[in-house]
């Protein structure tokens, strides 16, 4: 096999594994302030150390009856920050509403702001209930807001904000919200306080649901939605079409919920004293569109009389390495930029250095390309030194090719000999383009997924990053081309580039691969036309440098 057929190949083989690597190696099973830990307390050390907790006394012969919330109103109680607006309803004292102040729903003029509970969750997330439904219907049960007002704003410290059930069984139930105003960290504490004449003895479940259509899961091939878990100290992605094979797992939970491309929804239980995370179940259901995460922990048992309360901190955001990497926790290992994540942090992490000097993404690209090109100039030079000698000895391959068309074998064997004399190693010029194949799909995955690109602005039409590049916009569609339709001018511009440096690199001897080979371009182009405008101008300007060490290698050299 020549050159020219390698290196064919090798580029086939990077545009179908870029395209389709996502679906194969996906695994399936502003902040200062320190997020609460999490852990277990039993009922003697909640009541010494929770100021939520009062004496209950035991109400004896009373039967647990469930509780009629649909028939009581509610209220819906807003709470504004200088990072979110929340609403929290009375009803199963769920969150209805959270918006980011930070991120819009649309990089388009006036388009509100970033929504992280869908419309299509209609009990909201992160509500909870008892497994055994010792307690009856806590999810849907109606709450008491210890406040006076609906809505409420804070611009500095903290607010705590308690909802309160009492049940028919004596059972008081709460749900206390603490809210920073520098953090999208919100502490919780559920606190239970049995007045009845029965124990309590049941598992807590605390449920982050997330919806998941198709259109979901078509985006999901190449950044990941759905269920999330750091279970055993392993970052695990859970498809919901593998659900119904293994809806349940058990460990060491650090934390649990729904990931979206850029932001995400976790449960985070407090860990032990000695730093661990506790023992517990991760229990997931899909069905209508609809996948849920459900959270589910052992209770200790609660005697009559008794009171216990189990901390938990709430995390509603985006998957930013900055603001993630600012907590003492395991939180920050949520970005996980699938099989190459160990060379994509790191790229990702550089990207936001230089962007820290020159506060433009689309710069920050172009000069994390030149870093990448220039630490493997060595490869790029041994490769451009093997294709100017393959372009020497090419006349007399195609004399061999000519001479021994009918006999293969011998045709292989003089052409073999015709490397040993030219000392010529065709695999010298493939070898560090495939060395190089690494660091170009973490890439692929980094400038994909990075919130940082979100509505990052480059120049001039490309206003945003994070989508592809679109000059005007026409109202009608365009065949193989997604939404925003119009002229995709830098990717048009990255096509020429690969067709210049094509028209560099020696041509086959074999007229078919030759014609393959200047199609290659005109393949890359429609590929990279629904990509990310960060990762074509990457690849864009990684073939101008290409083309200038190729140029300056056959003038060397020739």
């Amino acid at each position: 096999m020549d050159e020219q057929k390698r290196l064919l190949l090798a580029v086939v083989l990077s545009v179908v594994v870029l395209v389709g690597y996502q679906t194969f190696f996906v695994k399936s099973p502003g902040p200062n302030n320190q997020p609460q830990q999490v852990q277990d307390r039993t009922a003697d050390q909640v009541q010494e150390s929770s100021p939520y907790v009062s004496e209950y006394k035991t109400m004896p012969g009373v039967v647990p009856q469930p509780v009629e919330p649909q028939k009581k109103k509610h209220r819906t109680i807003s709470v504004s920050t200088p990072l979110y607006n929340i609403a929290i309803s009375e009803y199963g004292a769920a969150v209805k509403n959270f918006e980011l102040k930070n991120y819009k729903q649309t990089n388009e003029t006036g388009s509100p702001l970033k929504q992280l509970v869908s419309e299509q969750l209609v009990s909201g997330t992160l509500f909870f209930e008892l497994e055994g439904q010792s307690v009856p219907g806590l999810k849907d049960a109606v709450y008491t807001a210890k406040i006076d007002t609906n809505e409420t704003s804070f611009f500095e410290g903290e607010k705590t904000i308690e909802f309160t059930l009492e049940t028919p069984q004596g059972i008081v139930v709460k749900k206390i919200f603490t809210f920073k105003a520098d953090s999208y960290m919100i502490d919780c504490d559920i606190v239970f306080q049995n007045g009845s004449a029965m124990p309590l003895n049941d598992s807590l479940v605390i449920s982050t649901p997330g919806f998941y259509d198709e259109e979901t899961k078509k985006r999901s091939r190449f950044a990941f939605e759905g269920p999330v878990v750091l279970i055993d100290d392993e970052y695990t992605a859970i498809k919901p079409d593998d659900i119904e094979d293994k809806n349940t797992y058990h460990g060491k939970i650090d934390w649990a919920g729904y990931t979206e491309r850029y932001f995400m929804t976790v449960v985070m239980p407090k860990k032990k004293e000695d730093g661990t995370a506790n023992d517990a179940r991760l229990k997931l259901s899909y069905a209508n569109d609809m996948v849920t995460n459900n959270y589910i922990r052992k209770m200790d048992r609660l005697d009559p009389g008794q009171q216990g309360g189990y901390s938990f901190t709430f995390y509603m955001g985006p998957k930013s390495q900055k603001i993630l990497g600012s907590y003492d926790n395991s939180l920050k290992n949520a970005i996980n930029l699938g099989f190459f994540n160990i060379i994509a942090k790191p790229l990702l992490i550089t990207m936001n250095m230089i962007y820290s000097v020159i506060p433009n993404y689309g710069v920050a690209i172009i000069l994390l390309t030149i870093l990448i090109k220039l630490i493997f100039w060595p490869l790029g030079t041994k490769s451009y030194k093997s294709m100017n000698k393959m372009k020497k000895v090419q006349p007399l391959m195609m004399e061999i090719r000519e001479k021994y068309k009918g006999d293969k074998q011998k045709m292989n064997q003089e052409t073999m000999a015709l490397y040993k004399t030219y000392k010529v190693n065709p695999a010298s010029g493939c070898l560090p383009l495939l060395v190089q194949m690494p660091i170009f799909f973490a890439l692929y995955r980094m400038l994909y997924q990075a919130i940082e690109l979100r509505h990052a602005p480059f120049i001039g039409w490309i206003s945003d990053l994070s989508a592809p590049d679109r000059l005007f916009h026409f109202n009608f569609a365009i065949p193989m081309m997604q939404e925003p339709h119009g002229i995709p001018m830098l990717t048009l511009i990255m096509g020429a580039s690969f067709f210049l440096q094509q028209k560099m690199t020696p041509t086959a001897g074999d007229p078919m691969q030759a014609k393959m080979m200047m199609l290659m371009p005109i393949f890359m182009t429609v590929i990279f036309i629904n990509f990310p405008a960060g990762l074509v101008l990457y690849m864009f300007v990684n073939n101008i440098i290409s083309m200038g060490q190729q140029y300056f290698i056959q003038k060397k050299f020739s």
